[in-house]
């Protein structure tokens, strides 16, 4: 038995919900991993790619929308509770739907801008319609980075953001947030504290915002805080906000600013734990160790660059909860806030 008389499989079940898990294939039954994970271990969510990151030209889990359908079916049938169907589709580049596959085509943020709202407010009824009929329940976007630094590859030159004035960013994120809920699906502001001041990608490695960032980033945050359910981390270091760790693993960025001090308790989702500014400098129990205490409710393994087992996520989680490194009030916190969630869905 655990502390306050959990048994190790509850336990265990608890942690599995605030796992997010990529996974290798475009259909699933009681023989796959993902299928015993969802099942006997209450996994929280699941996240949707179109194509391998090291094969492009291989279908991971996306062809076309019948078999994407029967797909999310599958996977939903599977969980005793609601599980997260989830994927990126901010629209433009970043969008796992791809009109080449029979998906409705998407218009980037940064183009969006230049249309006008009321042809925002059509083409994410569109795009959040597609999510809902897909059987996709949530989308991590809108991105509210602001388009500070013009030379970042991964923000900037993608179109991926509606500018840098922070009322503009605020008023298209909210038509995109807005035509989400109508449909029953869960937004995901990214990523926190921002990205937009950086130039590297976090993807590739260590990315410092020391010198960039501004107390400017945060405003989309606060002016969206009511009606925001979900917010991704960024694996950016800030030393203005913690010298030692990255937001993601940083309980003063986590915590103490965006919980306390802008009074968010929503969701608060890592972002890939395998991108290399953590898992080059982290261990896998370290990385899990730290987001977690310092606040993260739920954390993400995409398994494109990496691949991680469920269960060893789990057991490894576990471990650090019955040693005592992470408080068995941080699993609880947690679930209850991804509870919650779930009531939107």
């Amino acid at each position: 038995m655990i502390a306050n008389d959990i048994s190790e499989l509850k336990l265990k079940q608890m942690i599995g919900k605030m796992l997010i898990f990529g996974f290798d294939s475009l259909h699933v039954d009681e023989n796959d991993k993902i299928y015993k994970y969802i099942s006997k271990y209450n996994l929280g969510g699941i996240i949707l790619f179109d194509k391998f990151y090291h094969d492009r030209d291989k279908a991971k889990n996306i062809k076309n929308p019948l078999q994407l359908k029967k797909l999310t079916s599958q996977l939903q049938a599977i969980s005793k509770n609601k599980l997260l169907i989830s994927i990126d589709q901010e629209g433009g580049e970043i969008a796992r739907l791809k009109v080449k596959d029979g998906f409705t085509p998407t218009i980037s943020a940064k183009y969006l801008v230049t249309l006008g709202k009321q042809k925002a407010k059509q083409s994410y009824s569109l795009l959040s319609k597609e999510l809902q009929e897909l059987g996709i329940n949530c989308n991590f976007a809108p991105l509210v980075d602001l388009a500070l630094n013009k030379d970042s590859e991964v923000i900037y030159k993608m179109d991926r953001s509606y500018g840098d004035e922070v009322d503009e960013v605020t008023q298209y994120a909210e038509i995109f947030m807005d035509e989400l809920q109508k449909h029953k699906v869960i937004s995901c502001l990214k990523h926190f504290p921002g990205h937009g001041s950086a130039l590297g990608d976090s993807h590739e490695g260590f990315v410092d915002v020391s010198d960039t960032w501004s107390k400017l980033e945060l405003q989309p945050y606060k002016k969206l805080l009511s009606k925001t359910k979900m917010i991704m981390t960024a694996h950016v270091f800030n030393k203005n906000i913690d010298d030692k760790y990255p937001a993601t693993l940083s309980y003063k960025t986590n915590t103490l600013l965006l919980r306390e001090e802008i009074g968010y308790d929503g969701v608060i989702l890592s972002d890939d734990l395998q991108m290399k500014a953590i898992e080059s400098h982290y261990t896998k129990t370290q990385a899990i160790k730290l987001s977690i205490n310092s606040g993260v409710d739920m954390i993400m393994y995409c398994n494109q660059l990496l691949s991680d087992d469920v269960l060893d996520i789990i057991n490894s989680t576990f471990e650090l909860v019955k040693n005592g490194e992470i408080p068995l009030r941080r699993i609880e916190e947690a679930n209850k806030r991804i509870y919650k969630l779930f009531g939107e869905i």
